[in-house]
């Protein structure tokens, strides 16, 4: 008998006399990071609602009880029941029986309905038909993405069963070496933004942090092929994190799969959703620019498929001697903190991802409390000396007098933005000026992914910010459904219309100007010079974007085909700062100014060479901390 079998044996013997007599365990199970504990009795265990709870807190996991398929009530039967007990106003769209598992995958317009206070509406519903309840949102906006996502993952369910059970045998196997050292490697991202990578190693584990491009510069991705990545085989990686989904994080995670990875990818669910969403996108404008994509589309759902979501401030073991924690960020949907805690007490890490310190109108602050942390990983975007940021109030104010002027003059503002994140801020920037008389009321067309994205933002309100989240839920009050927002979903045609018409707003991806509709944008509306192109997030070096804004007023535009020109560009430019999804070189002091605890060390990271430079050596001298701003291929041993 293995090890892992052995361990299942004793839990089940230990669950069991833990239990009342009249409650059996036919089963248990480790899937992913969880015990699942198969019951004839489910609901017993629901009568129980402090069982399941007093049971994860002694042996320490995270644990799900379902019924065995034998006791199982006919779904038909079932259904009946469980619409007695939700009540009506929970707005039910779906019921889907799950008998392999015992689940019931309840999807209604207010999940919190179904749910009940502390779970009281779920327990009663086990104790109905004993089926165990699963609850998701009906997302209030249509989005394709959440709808293929789940569609899909559904059809996989027996593989993705499979894979979890193998991925939960790996975290539970016996541990091989005595040894104790925490190390990191840097693939990508270091003296640069894009491409950010690493590698997290201890004598058990081997686990890659983000995996992504960098913007406007093809070709440069992260050094996967050395021997601590990919050189040794790609099923030396225990596991994937994801802090979040942007492009330079997240584009070449699929490309694992293509090599032979199989293992798991942990993030958040909006992360999961948003990132099939832009590597998909990813591949389409590869295609139309005629470029080689670096992997299939099949790759993608690979990667969907071998996801496994985590919320915020869950302690989950992810390897036998490795416990992961997701925080808000406080980036875009869905970001995340990842701190690592390894060993039993032996050292623990906290890759920021991206972050934004400060609250914003979307999403509350990055955390930055943890319970132990020796080592931070901190991106440096904005941490140059001179990189300070408006004040949000003041760039709003900038936006509106644009905006008023150019509709004065007749123009139009055409604003590039990044599909997920600045896109949605700026709607509720310019849904709440129409709302107060700030701006005209004139139409607002979203272009490119936006509005999908923002579908998707409105399926996860629970990851806004509190008064964001407080305004959908109760006072029924959904900004991104204002009136005035238009998807632009017919083409050249459409686009050609609102170029020929009235004073507007366009929001369009992508957010440097580095391909999609913006260009047909450009071409629209560049040569009307009562126009303002204003752009409202970092422009990364060698984008276009950032050529613009340094004052090209003539720029490349490949026409497809093979045919390429130059198009002369004739609206001003503006740049309105303080709407970026980064810390500024305040909000970075003050994030590890605020830490608790303060970590020894930190790495600088994801910055221009100056910007990492600056901030490595201002954080030495103002905290009397061990800083570097390491460039890509440096391993550092902590332990």
């Amino acid at each position: 008998m293995s090890k892992v079998d052995q361990q299942l044996e004793d839990l089940r013997a230990e669950i069991t006399s833990e239990l009342p007599s009249d409650i059996s365990v036919s089963d248990v199970k480790y899937e992913g990071p969880e015990l699942v504990v198969y019951t004839r009795d489910p609901k017993k265990f629901a009568r129980n609602g402090d069982l399941i709870r007093q049971l994860a807190s002694q042996l320490r996991k995270r644990i799900t009880v379902r019924p065995d398929p034998d006791v199982l009530s006919r779904p038909e039967d079932a259904r009946e029941d469980v619409m007695a007990v939700i009540p009506d106003e929970a707005g039910v769209t779906d019921l889907d029986f799950h008998a392999d598992t015992g689940e019931v995958v309840i999807e209604a317009e207010k999940p919190g309905m179904v749910i009940g206070k502390h779970g009281s509406t779920l327990r009663e519903i086990t104790q109905e038909v004993g089926w165990t309840p699963e609850v998701v949102r009906t997302p209030p906006i249509e989005s394709s993405t959440v709808s293929n996502v789940r569609n899909f993952l559904k059809q996989e369910r027996d593989d993705r069963r499979n894979i979890l059970e193998k991925v939960g045998r790996q975290i539970h196997r016996e541990e091989m070496s005595n040894d104790e050292y925490v190390r990191v490697t840097t693939l990508g991202c270091c003296r640069e933004v894009g491409r950010a990578s690493f590698i997290l190693s201890t004598p058990e584990t081997r686990i890659l942090i983000d995996c992504g491009d960098k913007p406007g510069a093809e070709g440069e991705v992260p050094y996967l092929q050395v021997e601590e990545a990919l050189g040794a085989g790609a099923q030396t990686i225990d596991a994937v994190v994801l802090t979040h989904a942007h492009l330079d994080h997240s584009a070449l995670i699929p490309l694992l799969f293509k090599y032979g990875y199989d293992g798991p990818i942990y993030t958040t669910e909006p992360t999961r959703d948003l990132m099939g969403l832009l590597q998909l996108d990813y591949l389409d404008v590869a295609a139309k620019e005629g470029r080689a994509p670096p992997y299939e589309s099949e790759m993608v759902r690979e990667a969907i498929k071998h996801t496994i979501p985590l919320e915020y401030g869950d302690v989950t073991d992810i390897a036998p001697d490795v416990k992961l924690t997701l925080h808000n960020a406080g980036h875009i949907l869905g970001s995340a903190v990842s701190h690592f805690h390894i060993g039993d007490g032996l050292y623990n890490v906290a890759f920021s991802g991206d972050i934004h310190y400060d609250d914003t109108r979307l999403f509350n602050g990055a955390v930055n409390d943890f319970p132990r942390v020796e080592t931070l990983i901190l991106e440096s975007t904005y941490g140059g000396r001179n990189d300070y940021q408006t004040d949000q109030e003041d760039s709003e104010r900038k936006l509106k007098r644009v905006i008023n002027e150019t509709y004065e003059k007749g123009g139009k503002v055409v604003i590039p933005a990044f599909a997920v994140g600045r896109s949605q801020e700026m709607m509720l920037v310019i849904e709440e000026a129409m709302r107060e008389g700030d701006i005209p009321e004139m139409p607002v067309h979203l272009d490119g992914m936006i509005w999908e994205a923002t579908a998707i933002h409105t399926t996860y309100p629970e990851y806004l910010r509190d008064d964001l989240r407080d305004r959908i839920f109760h006072e029924d009050e959904n900004p991104f459904l204002a009136d005035q927002f238009n998807h632009i979903d017919g083409g050249e045609e459409e686009r050609q219309e609102v170029a020929d018409g009235d004073q507007c707003i366009i929001l369009s991806t992508s957010g440097m100007v580095t391909g999609g509709p913006i260009m047909s944008w450009l071409e629209h509306v560049g040569g009307d010079p009562d126009s303002r192109m204003v752009f409202v997030g970092y422009q990364a070096q060698g984008t276009l974007g950032r050529r613009i804004q340094n004052g090209w007023d003539e720029i490349p535009m490949n026409r497809g085909g093979g045919r390429n020109g130059k198009l002369s560009l004739k609206l001003d430019v503006e740049t309105v700062d303080g709407f970026s999804g980064h810390a500024d070189r305040q909000g970075l002091m003050n994030f590890v100014k605020t830490m608790n605890p303060r970590p020894e060390k930190i790495l600088c990271v994801h910055g221009d060479e100056s910007s990492v430079q600056d901030l490595s050596s201002s954080l030495y001298h103002e905290f009397n901390m061990r800083t570097f701003a390491p460039k890509n291929l440096e391993t550092f041993r902590f332990k």
